[in-house]
C-alpha cells in the first residue's frame, strides 16, 4: 500500500510517519550516523522505531512526517512537531533530520516548507520554534533558509547525548510567513 501524500513539492512529497516505515527508516539512520553525530540520535533497531513511531501516532501533541523523493520515493528526512499545544498559543516545536544521501541537495528545505504549510494550514498552528546548538551549522542554515528568525540563546536547554545543551531558538509566526521575504527581519544578532 502507498501512503497517501499530505503535500508535494517539486522534488518531494510529505507524508505522515508509520509503524510500517521500520526497515528504511532504521536503515537509513544507521546509514545517517556519522551526520546525526554529536546532535541527534534517531532510532536505529525496529523496537526503537516501534516506540518512537508509536508516539508520533497516538500523542496528538506530536506530529511526525517523513519528506520522500518524489520520483523514487526514498525517504530523505523526517520533521516532527513536537509539544503541540493549542488554545491561545496554537504552537509547536520541530524537530528534523536529512538522511546521509540526501544531504546537501536542498531536499530537506523543500520539506521543511512544506512542513511549514501544513502547520499553518490544517493543523491550525500560528508558531513554530526550532531550537538547535550553537555548532550544528546544517540545522541553524535550515532554520534560516525556511524564513526563522532568531530569538535567543538558551544554556543548558536540551538532554542531548549525555548532557545538558546550549540551543539558540528560532521562530516563525504564520504572520511571517504570509509577508515576501524581502519584507521579513533579517536574523537577531547575538
Amino acid at each position: 500500500m502507498i501512503a497517501r501524500h499530505l503535500a508535494e513539492g517539486a522534488r518531494v512529497a510529505l507524508r505522515h510517519i508509520a509503524v510500517t516505515d521500520a526497515d528504511e527508516f532504521t536503515a537509513r539512520a544507521r546509514e545517517s550516523r556519522e551526520l546525526h553525530h554529536p546532535w541527534l540520535f534517531p532510532p536505529l533497531g525496529k523496537d526503537a522505531f516501534a516506540a518512537y513511531a508509536g508516539q508520533l501516532v497516538d500523542d496528538p501533541a506530536k506530529h511526525g512526517f517523513l519528506v520522500c523523493e518524489r520520483e523514487s520515493g526514498a525517504l530523505a528526512g523526517f520533521i516532527n512537531i513536537n509539544n503541540v499545544v493549542q488554545g491561545g498559543f496554537r504552537s509547536g516545536a520541530l524537530g528534523y533530520g536529512a538522511f546521509a544521501h540526501a544531504a546537501g541537495r536542498g531536499l530537506m528545505s523543500e520539506g521543511l516548507d512544506l512542513v511549514v504549510g501544513h502547520a499553518f494550514g490544517p493543523l491550525g498552528l500560528h508558531r513554530l520554534e526550532i531550537n538547535a546548538q550553537p555548532g550544528n551549522a546544517a540545522s541553524l542554515a535550515l532554520a534560516r533558509r525556511a524564513g526563522f528568525r532568531r530569538e535567543g540563546f538558551s544554556p543548558d536547554f536540551l538532554f542531548v547525548d549525555g548532557a545538558w545543551r546550549d540551543h539558540e531558538r528560532w521562530a516563525l509566526t504564520a504572520e511571517m510567513r504570509a509577508r515576501p521575504a524581502t519584507a521579513r527581519p533579517g536574523p537577531a544578532s547575538g
